[in-house]
């Protein structure tokens, strides 16, 4: 990137920033009505590769919803999309006291939060509001946590995306994943529980095609590895984003039937199926803009 293209990113970066934190001080409800009226009626018809990427996974996914459904699940997702990047304002800059009030916890975090003798990983599926599970594992945080990190290009974004996975919890370490998985494994051996968002498409090293809605999907089988090699119990975390501006509630469910295989490509089989039915559920709060099947088996042709 050149030096004016960089200055550039960097100027749009504190801007956004900007912007945001006068956003913190909106009430949700007004805030959540400005940032889903801004994904369906400016992001969606303006997006046009994002929409592309949308309604070519809803179309993979959901083959039996016709054409009409699938651009209005579509524009829906983009929607919860835009809510939760403007949303994300309360977690850069709002009080911990108005974090607690907002977001709901459904299930048992303490078992893995407050027994250090308990080897475990946390699974975080990629639902538009994933975010928000930062305040409720970090709040009166007993034990240090590691994540591996995606570095972003922007490094005013990157600095920001760090805070708000940071900022409440000070003993979480976060792992470049250029560095692999060799640096969490030393963290959970020294009692870390490991916080994983796996369901990506991050190239084919340490992966395998597992379905995923019945279509090959290009899939981390560290996961499943770990979980077998250092007998970790598993819990996995979903964030739903409540309408109308409500707050977000924190769904804490058990490891998955078929989880514990020993085979890592049946044991993320186990894993793809649960989450599918978990997508199911609330279809247009998934990351739809996300290519999850960007890698292509030897000879297929590529859907994007």
């Amino acid at each position: 990137m050149s030096d004016f293209k960089q200055r550039r990113a960097e100027w749009g970066g504190r801007s956004f920033l900007a912007l945001l934190w006068l956003l913190h001080w909106l009430p949700l409800p007004l805030l959540a009505a400005f940032g889903r009226a801004l994904g369906e009626w400016v992001l969606w018809p303006l997006a046009r590769s994002r929409r592309r990427i949308v309604l070519t996974n809803l179309r993979l996914c959901f083959p039996d919803m016709d054409d009409a459904a699938r651009r209005r699940l579509g524009r829906e997702h983009l929607g919860w999309l835009m809510r939760s990047m403007l949303e994300r304002s309360l977690l850069l800059y709002a009080s911990p006291a108005r974090l607690a009030r907002l977001i709901q916890v459904e299930g048992d975090l303490t078992q893995f939060t407050q027994h250090p003798d308990t080897s475990a990983m946390w699974m975080l599926p990629h639902f538009v509001a994933l975010d928000f599970i930062a305040p409720p594992l970090t709040f009166g945080q007993q034990r240090s946590m590691v994540s591996i990190y995606q570095t972003q290009r922007n490094p005013v974004m990157d600095d920001a995306l760090r805070r708000v996975r940071l900022r409440l919890g000070s003993d979480t370490l976060l792992v470049d994943r250029s560095q692999g998985v060799r640096p969490v494994v030393r963290a959970i051996h020294k009692g870390a529980v490991f916080i994983n968002a796996s369901d990506m498409d991050f190239g084919p090293q340490d992966s395998a095609f597992v379905p995923f809605f019945g279509v090959a999907a290009n899939t981390l089988l560290s996961p499943a590895r770990l979980a077998a090699s250092l007998k970790l119990r598993v819990q996995i975390l979903v964030v739903e984003m409540l309408p109308r501006g409500r707050g977000y509630r924190l769904h804490v469910h058990e490891m998955p039937p078929g989880f514990d295989d020993p085979d890592p490509v049946r044991a993320t089989a186990a894993w793809h199926q649960w989450l599918e039915a978990r997508i199911r559920e609330m279809p247009a709060q998934y990351y739809w803009v996300h290519r999850r099947f960007k890698t292509r088996p030897e000879g297929e042709a590529r859907f994007y």
